[in-house]
């Protein structure tokens, strides 16, 4: 009897560890989790916050497992190029999108907290209206973009999004790691901008992309790009 209650639980703990195994994103949204659960810890979040972030979490979770799950189906049912099974796997791709943004935005309201903001919107109508936020990471897309086609053009191999000398993923996930630690002064928030980057550098290391070398210009790059834009 009580073989048969655990049987439902051991299976789909099952699903969970093969998923974990066989599908790199879910990798990367697992590792999010322990790490936004201990920055929740580390500053203190209320309870209240800490149940709308881990609410938050296993929504992205939950919406991964999902998109996995819908395309072994599809996979299973039309093996071959359909645009009825494209339709479906991009659906269910751009639902984990809207989650994790979601998440995201939700993440950095809990960490950053209402008197974080208040500072940051102040630094930002105390500067001068030409050198504001909003114009100078426009500014750093633009050349980050034209710097990362360059070193693209450089190599012998890859195109302008996928492969090449220089890892745009790595560069951009950089620069923002870079603009979040000089806006937002905060550790806890910096350190999770810095290993966000990271494991998008990594996701594309272990796609075989780009190679440890590729990825490191990458990062440079970015992070050289934020230094001089907002903290020279």
């Amino acid at each position: 009897m009580a073989r048969n209650v655990l049987k439902p639980f051991a299976v789909a703990m099952g699903g969970v560890v093969h998923a974990f195994k066989t599908q790199r994103h879910m990798r990367f949204h697992l590792y999010a989790v322990i790490v936004s659960i201990l920055i929740g810890l580390l500053i203190n979040l209320s309870v209240r916050e800490m149940v709308v972030l881990l609410f938050m979490i296993s929504l992205v979770v939950v919406a991964e497992m999902f998109n996995s799950a819908i395309e072994a189906v599809v996979d299973l049912v039309q093996p071959t190029y359909h645009p009825l099974a494209k339709f479906a796997k991009d659906m269910a791709a751009g639902a984990v999108l809207i989650t994790t943004m979601t998440a995201l935005v939700v993440g950095l309201m809990l960490f950053l907290g209402d008197g974080r903001w208040e500072e940051i919107s102040l630094i930002i109508a105390a500067q001068d209206p030409q050198i504001r936020l909003a114009p100078r990471l426009l500014l750093g897309f633009f050349v980050l973009f034209a710097l990362v086609v360059i070193g693209k053009g450089l190599g012998r191999k890859g195109q302008v999004f996928k492969g090449g000398l220089v890892s745009g993923h790595a560069a951009f996930g950089f620069f923002l790691a870079g603009v979040v630690i000089f806006v937002s002064k905060n550790l806890a928030v910096s350190l999770m901008a810095i290993f966000l980057a990271a494991m998008v550098a990594q996701a594309r290391w272990e796609a075989r992309i780009h190679s440890v070398f590729e990825l490191s210009l990458g990062a440079t790059l970015g992070g050289l790009l934020a230094v001089v834009l907002f903290a020279i």
